[in-house]
């Protein structure tokens, strides 16, 4: 089940975050806890999926890690069983408003990644 949060924003990790899991085309994970299920993700999922998971409990926004549609990704994954909390933080500026922050809830086990440079 999802879950959904209002917040004040957080402050971004300091030291900046490398984040070699961009291309990624590819994941098989174990669901630890659910009779040990396995899930196996392509495209975009895979990608948004080992984002979170290399994110841990500080989650991902859209601003953080850029992407076209993080809702429809996190929906896909949602689908799948994964449990993706929903955190709804308001920022500032000339276009203010709020952004959503996702974090992973289900414990995962990385059985398999693929990633373009393996591909090539």
């Amino acid at each position: 089940m999802s879950r959904v949060a209002f917040r004040s924003p957080r402050r971004k990790p300091s030291g900046g975050k490398n984040h070699p899991q961009t291309d990624v085309t590819a994941i098989k994970v174990r669901v630890r806890g659910d009779h040990d299920k396995v899930l196996s993700f392509n495209g975009r999922a895979a990608w948004a999926l080992t984002n979170l998971i290399h994110a841990g409990d500080d989650g991902c926004t859209p601003i953080e890690h850029p992407g076209p549609r993080w809702a429809h990704y996190v929906f896909l994954l949602r689908r799948a069983g994964v449990d993706v909390e929903t955190i709804h933080e308001a920022h500032a500026g000339s276009f203010s408003g709020h952004h959503a922050r996702y974090v992973l809830r289900t414990r995962l086990q990385i059985l398999a990644i693929n990633d373009e440079s393996e591909a090539a």
